[in-house]
């Protein structure tokens, strides 16, 4: 991403630059980040008091290698256990947590791997998130799709055989209102067997909108489960109440969707705690939604402009394989999804381990996907990115990879009768 985006003192106005350097460097001036605000809706629930007292006791420096031996012994993995799987005592026993693994995702998965595309429609956002290519402070070329140009996008994804899509937007109902992407659901069920959404969290009467619009399955990024670190990375707009965000995937299911994806972006805060966190969060809905299909990812935090003020605490890939291989043992039935910020290398090894769903023919821009998929220059404006990938194999190359590795890709395992 070109920084002159993030090029602040010569796009915005004196008085907005003075606001956006208020919230960075007096705290005072910023909202409480545990309150709702005003249409939020709040909803009857012990999760999140479940998951954060896990977290909050969790010390991954107790673990020993017995614990994880032990660990790796039993038939069913504990919370306990899980814990041991997370902790550095583990990572000598990378080779072994792979192996446990790789058994477990072949006795319930067999050798699927699922392939799916992002779509984002539009790049406006209302939020003042540090570490975000989209947050309402960058100088970015903005774009919202109408629904012509949502059609056309979807046209071209469709014909390369496509059968899965999740649709994105920024976080501003301004421009993104929900009926506005309840037609984008609309439309994509015309194309596509699969629609996911990654849009900023809404209500339950709003998820059962768009569910009955198309959407099957609701993915939200809680970013950090860390609600002290989440306060000073996330300064302004909705987004910035930890709450809301946090109950969004049990609104989604109260709402009618089949199915929910959560994620942490791990560097954002301690990576052990909020893989724990992540894990935990499906977990206890597990329980309480046994009908809901479940999936989680943790995509790691790309390098940006903005790195000195979020100081990053940085995950290699041992440790990120650590922790896709702890969520396989952990949760045997759920999905794994690992994002195209990963390298091509990595994501053809993880496949074979832990990993049950990759995306492929990726763009986080707005509007670029007939120039991405047919090579040729479409013309007429395009929005820009939210991160930079690293895997931008297409969907025709992406399924002969995996089919070259003696997987069988799947683009749709959904009937409606």
């Amino acid at each position: 991403m070109d920084n002159q985006y993030f090029i602040d003192s010569d796009a915005l106005s004196p008085a907005a630059l003075e606001k956006k350097h208020r919230l960075e460097n007096d705290p005072s001036s910023r909202t409480d980040h545990m309150a709702y605000l005003p249409g939020m809706e709040r909803i009857q629930s012990d999760i999140m008091d479940k998951v954060l007292s896990q977290m909050k006791g969790y010390d991954p420096s107790k673990y020993t290698a017995r614990d994880v031996r032990a660990a790796l012994e039993h038939e069913t993995c504990s919370i306990e256990d899980f814990k041991a799987l997370l902790s550095p005592a583990a990572e000598p026993f990378l080779e072994r947590m792979a192996e446990k693994a790789r058994l477990e995702t072949r006795k319930h998965f067999g050798n699927t791997v699922y392939l799916f595309t992002p779509l984002y429609i539009a790049n406006y956002c209302e939020n003042y998130c540090v570490y975000c290519g989209f947050n309402c402070y960058n100088h970015i070329r903005r774009m919202k799709l109408d629904l012509a140009q949502i059609e056309h996008e979807m046209e071209v994804i469709a014909r390369s055989g496509m059968e899965e899509i999740l649709i994105l937007t920024g976080e501003s109902r301004a421009m993104s209102d929900v009926e506005y992407i309840g037609e984008a659901c609309r439309l994509a069920r015309k194309y596509f067997r699969m629609v996911g959404l990654e849009i900023y969290p809404v209500n339950t009467d709003e998820y059962a909108y768009l569910h009955q619009c198309g959407a099957d399955y609701v993915t939200v990024f809680q970013e950090t489960y860390d609600a002290d670190r989440y306060e000073q990375l996330h300064l302004m707009g909705h987004k910035r109440v930890w709450p809301y965000r946090f109950e969004a995937q049990e609104r989604a299911l109260r709402g009618g969707m089949r199915g929910v994806a959560f994620s942490a972006l791990l560097g954002l805060a301690d990576f052990r705690k909020d893989a724990l966190a992540t894990a935990l969060h499906v977990y206890y809905l597990q329980r309480k939604y046994p009908h809901a299909e479940m999936s989680l990812s943790c995509p790691r935090l790309r390098p940006i402009v903005n790195n000195d003020k979020i100081n990053p605490q940085d995950v290699g890939e041992r440790q990120l394989c650590q922790v896709l291989c702890a969520y396989r043992i952990f949760l045997p039935f759920a999905g794994i999804t690992v994002s195209s910020r990963e390298s091509a290398r990595f994501r053809n090894g993880i496949v074979k381990i832990a990993a049950t769903k990759v995306s492929a023919g990726v763009s986080t821009g707005v509007g670029d996907h007939e120039s991405k998929y047919s090579g040729q220059d479409a013309g007429g404006e395009q929005g820009d990115e939210q991160f930079e990938i690293d895997d931008g194999r297409s969907f025709d190359k992406m399924y002969k990879d995996m089919e070259g590795q003696g997987l069988q890709p799947v683009l749709n395992d959904y009937l409606y009768v």
